[in-house]
């Protein structure tokens, strides 16, 4: 999938040589015709880029080469692109080869993989250093633990950064972060850049500064529906999909058949004494709005946060005179 509009680099801007092919604008595709124009009207190379650099791309096949990987790497390097891959099947390999060919292509340019938490933070800045070899004198960890000072100093002296997207956010508000040598930004669990996430609020702050970085998003579940899909493509620039679902050809000779056994831990002590405290709040008010008809469901402990939400909803379409009443009796019996 690609659009003309969702992007930051140009989508066009130079294909790797040998390894992707660049698709000629059909008539018939506005799109593609958009893109044509784009290119047409490009002045040259992004700033900082590097022409001897940027002939090629690099990728590792001392690794075993999984073609689906690789393509998914080729089609990143040219457009923002959603990366949707099961769980194991290689997204941090993706996220490492487009890291690594940034870093050769700007050399004054630095790269960023955001991580939800701390461990996970962690856990990619290892794989990706494993993966292509970046050298531990450019990579930096930041996360909560890591002083306002001291990161100060971390953007100024590295180019490769792993750290959660809040300590960017705080850090792009401080004006600490250098947004406009940002030329590559990985964020994984990309599923999470909804609504004001901090995933979103990064996209659109680097956005105020530059409009020169690519975007690679991962994930395994992009979303419960189209619209939750379409808000992660739109919050986070996407132009391109790449989809492997669990059922593809191309990833079965690498998947593994899992075998799934559920086990139902009893709640102990401590938590049931909280459930039963949580209870009996709920039954304060939900309790109330049964006796007023607001609510039909009586079996309180088991009432859910959406059969509430779902009978407000139903309440403000069609309250009844009787309703309206009681509820009227309600507001005047609560203290003020």
């Amino acid at each position: 999938m690609s659009g003309g509009r969702q992007r930051t680099l140009l989508q066009v801007w130079r294909a790797p040589e040998g390894r992707a092919e660049r698709r000629e604008p059909t008539a018939d595709s506005d799109d593609e015709l958009l893109l044509a124009a784009a290119a047409a009207a490009d002045p040259g190379p992004p700033q900082g880029f590097s022409e001897a650099a940027g002939s090629i791309w690099i990728y590792p096949t001392n690794l075993p080469v999984r073609p689906y990987q690789e393509r998914m790497a080729g089609a990143a390097l040219l457009a923002n692109t959603l990366v949707c891959l099961p769980t194991g099947l290689g997204k941090t390999f993706v996220a490492a080869v487009v890291m690594y060919n940034f870093y050769r292509w700007f050399p004054s340019g630095k790269v960023l993989f955001l991580a939800p938490t701390k461990p996970l933070v962690a856990q990619q800045m290892e794989a990706c250093g494993r993966v292509m070899g970046i050298p531990c004198r450019d990579m930096a960890e930041m996360t909560g633990g890591t002083q306002a000072l001291g990161r100060r100093e971390l953007w100024n002296t590295k180019r490769v950064f792993f750290l959660t997207p809040q300590i960017m956010v705080n850090d792009l508000s401080r004006g600490t972060c250098p947004a406009v040598e940002i030329k590559c930004l990985v964020i994984d669990e990309a599923h999470k850049a909804l609504g004001n996430h901090a995933y979103c609020q990064v996209v659109r702050e680097l956005s105020k500064y530059t409009n020169q970085f690519r975007v690679l998003a991962l994930s395994a579940t992009p979303g419960s529906d189209t619209k939750a899909v379409q808000q992660v493509i739109s919050n986070l620039l996407i132009a391109r999909i790449e989809v492997c679902a669990e059922d593809s050809p191309e990833i079965q000779p690498y998947s593994h058949e899992r075998q799934v056994e559920k086990i139902v831990v009893p709640l102990g002590e401590e938590l049931v004494e909280f459930q039963n405290t949580y209870i009996k709040v709920l039954e304060a008010f939900a309790g109330r709005l049964i006796k007023v008809g607001v609510l039909s469901r009586r079996d309180i402990p088991n009432l859910t946060k959406y059969q509430i939400i779902l009978a407000r909803d139903q309440y403000r379409k069609n309250p009844s005179a009787q309703h309206a009443v009681n509820y009227l009796g309600v507001e005047e019996d609560c203290p003020h």
